[in-house]
């Protein structure tokens, strides 16, 4: 009776990030989402079991996880030794590190992502272009980067990277995962058939928003068909512009996007990401764009862009969202949930060793 009364009391007073939430047929415990957060650290593009301590050490029981992008295909990699779930010598890599995971009680969803034009004729099977929604390159930042020009997919070569998605899927599901996250944000594939910056089409697959979100479409819809709308999110990121790619009407779009995800009764998350951090008062302030969206949404809406205890505590008390994933932060301290809870001092991370940081040094040393 005691130890009722205390949980019970414990309850009353936890945060609203550490209030539990039921997400679809999973009991979350709380509302803090480890984002997915790209290593390359996959040596050969296989997971390697480091990565089971990673995991291990950010999972808590009732948390969600959720896995680095993971490439589909061959042709989808873009960045150095990103992990694959094709092979079946990926899938059973993959196992234990799921396994690791679930020992402490989490749920764990595997991200599944095409980078399209975001890539170099290196990463790419016996050098070919890599494949987009087009054929214009992207621009050449200021640190030099130049990503390969891209061959613009046939219509008829669409339903394979189609099938490919959905291959992943049920590929995640064999080698343990809770779930899958269909990654159509951040300037890949899916977002460069969708955001009219990019999209420069004249079949089915571009034009109107409808044809541009075809594609995207699609996909979901293969990936719900064969591994069950319960078990899918998607991220995604209108309102961002990244390697060229954005949308003149993002408004638009994003809702375009939420009414087909309502499409598929039980569908379980949509995790989107904030529009670009504004100045005011002389302090970064996330601007909080995603209401519209929210309101749409039948499922889980999980927010992501810069959130700290402060904002990610207020926006679940005001139900602006169901869950927050932090990237950065997580990284930086793998007992997050815990530190939230004391109210602890937390690490600062090193932008310096995120991923374009590393990409750069990788590839123009």
């Amino acid at each position: 009776m005691v130890q009722v009364q205390a949980a019970a009391a414990k309850e009353a007073t936890a945060i609203p990030l550490l209030t539990p939430y039921k997400m679809g047929q999973f009991d979350l415990s709380h509302r803090v989402v480890l984002a997915p957060l790209t290593r390359c650290r996959s040596y050969g593009n296989v997971p390697q079991p480091h990565a089971a301590v990673y995991y291990s050490q950010r999972a808590t029981r009732g948390g969600l996880l959720i896995a680095e992008a993971t490439d589909i295909s061959p042709t989808a990699q873009g960045y150095p030794e990103t992990p694959g779930i094709y092979t079946q010598q990926q899938i059973e890599a993959w196992k234990p590190i799921v396994d690791a995971v679930h020992r402490k009680g989490a749920l764990f969803f595997l991200q599944i992502w095409h980078v399209g034009r975001v890539s170099f004729t290196d990463f790419q099977p016996n050098g070919q272009a890599p494949i987009s929604s087009t054929d214009k390159q992207i621009t050449p930042d200021d640190s030099g980067m130049v990503y390969s020009k891209p061959r613009r997919l046939r219509t008829d070569e669409i339903p394979q990277i189609v099938d490919d998605f959905r291959r992943a899927a049920r590929n995640a599901i064999e080698a343990g995962f809770d779930g899958v996250e269909i990654h159509g944000a951040h300037g890949y594939l899916l977002e460069q058939f969708m955001k009219d910056s990019v999209n420069d089409r004249k079949d089915q697959y571009g034009g109107s928003l409808e044809n541009r979100c075809r594609f995207a479409v699609e996909v979901i819809d293969a990936v719900v068909a064969e591994v069950g709308a319960h078990r899918v999110g998607i991220r995604l990121s209108p309102f961002v512009d990244f390697v060229d790619c954005f949308d003149s009407d993002p408004v638009a779009l994003g809702s375009y996007m939420v009414q087909q995800l309502n499409r598929h009764p039980g569908f379980l998350y949509c995790h989107m990401v904030e529009p670009r951090m504004a100045i005011v008062e002389g302090r970064r302030k996330i601007t909080h764009g995603l209401l519209p969206f929210r309101k749409q949404f039948k499922g889980t809406f999980i927010a992501a862009g810069g959130y700290d205890r402060k904002e990610g505590n207020k926006v679940v008390a005001d139900g602006y969202a169901d869950l927050i994933a932090y990237g950065r932060l997580f990284l930086a301290n793998p007992d997050l949930p815990r530190r939230f809870e004391l109210n602890a001092p937390l690490n600062k991370y090193d932008r310096s060793t995120c991923r374009p940081h590393r990409l750069r040094k990788a590839l123009l040393g």
